[in-house]
């Protein structure tokens, strides 16, 4: 679909570009053809002093050389549209593609994103239906059986829930509009609450360095940035493991870091932490952490909504830390 409609929008380009070309051209013949008939029909003061005014032959030969000389114009002009043509036919096939390279892009985007969605959503969904149908077979289903059946869908449904808001906080996000001050120590605090329950199960210790630190931006939005990379680092630490989290300001940002000693990532991997439903078990931990891969890609937004940025360093045995770099409130 993109290879034609780079082929249509390369001849539009041409067009264009060939359309100037010739009228630029047939301009220039235009007053260059008058400007060699007009020399051509002034005698000059030493012709007629030579050959006398109104000589026949001297008329007739310079005619003849303003008429080789238009000819010869032509001619380059012709050469110089061949080239423009051929020069031109590349240059609009290159920009047609750098123009429509966002577009297809974001369409590659969108069509990974619905086949990603769309298998996210039918995992649970197929694995209820399995488990009702099943039991609808099964006459003598016991109550304890229907209990484990019910408590079975109630978690798939659990899930399907989290993934829903998981997509609906991403297409959200940019909602409220991020203009107030927002303590970094009160927001790191709160964060560290919503992520205790997990890190105690695990017998994992968050220790909190952050500082007083004021910034502009929105408090839930905040909030959410930093349980994000809290709940990743409890779930990919190991048991009994730490996760440091300190806040502080240098070069005139707020600097926020999320440390954790896990299974760290793969450099292959690094680049796609980012993105929509990437499973970020496969490079961090061999065990099933759940989740849907929706996590960091709405810390990003957040980050990016808030005019900062967020990267990551890892390794494999070495754990991550995650930084995010906000602006400082004036």
């Amino acid at each position: 679909m993109f290879k034609s409609a780079a082929l249509k929008l390369t001849l539009w380009y041409l067009t264009i570009i060939m359309a100037l070309s010739i009228g630029f051209s047939f301009a220039i013949y235009r007053l260059s053809s008058s400007e060699l008939e007009a020399s051509a029909s002034r005698p000059s003061d030493l012709y007629n002093l030579l050959f006398g005014p109104n000589n026949p032959g001297i008329n007739s030969l310079r005619a003849a050389q303003a008429q080789k000389d238009k000819n010869h114009l032509r001619s380059n002009l012709i050469l110089f549209n061949g080239a423009v043509l051929l020069l031109g036919g590349g240059a609009s096939y290159f920009l047609a593609r750098r123009t429509l390279k966002p577009l297809e892009e974001t369409l590659e985007l969108q069509k990974r994103f619905t086949g990603d969605a769309s298998h996210e959503l039918r995992t649970p969904l197929t694995a209820m239906q399995t488990e009702i149908e099943v039991a609808l077979r099964n006459p003598g289903l016991s109550q304890a059986e229907a209990i484990n059946l019910l408590k079975s869908n109630l978690e798939e449904v659990g899930k399907l829930k989290s993934l829903s808001e998981g997509l609906l906080e991403l297409a959200t996000a940019g909602k409220d509009t991020p203009n107030e001050q927002v303590s970094l120590k009160n927001v790191a605090n709160d964060a560290i609450g919503q992520v205790n329950k997990r890190a105690r199960e695990r017998r994992i210790l968050i220790k909190n360095s952050s500082k007083d630190i004021t910034v502009i931006g929105n408090h839930q939005q905040i909030l959410n940035l930093l349980s994000i990379l809290l709940d990743n680092a409890v779930k990919y630490s190991p048991k009994g493991g730490e996760v440091k989290l300190s806040a502080k300001t240098k070069d005139r940002q707020a600097h926020i870091t999320v440390t954790d000693h896990g299974q760290g990532i793969a450099k292959q991997d690094l680049p796609h932490i980012f993105e929509r439903f990437y499973r970020a078990d496969k490079a961090r931990s061999k065990t099933t952490t759940g989740g849907h891969g929706l996590g960091l890609a709405i810390a990003q937004k957040i980050v990016q909504l808030h005019k900062g940025q967020i990267d990551v360093r890892s390794a494999p045995g070495k754990g991550s830390t995650f930084t995010v770099r906000l602006p400082l409130a004036r």
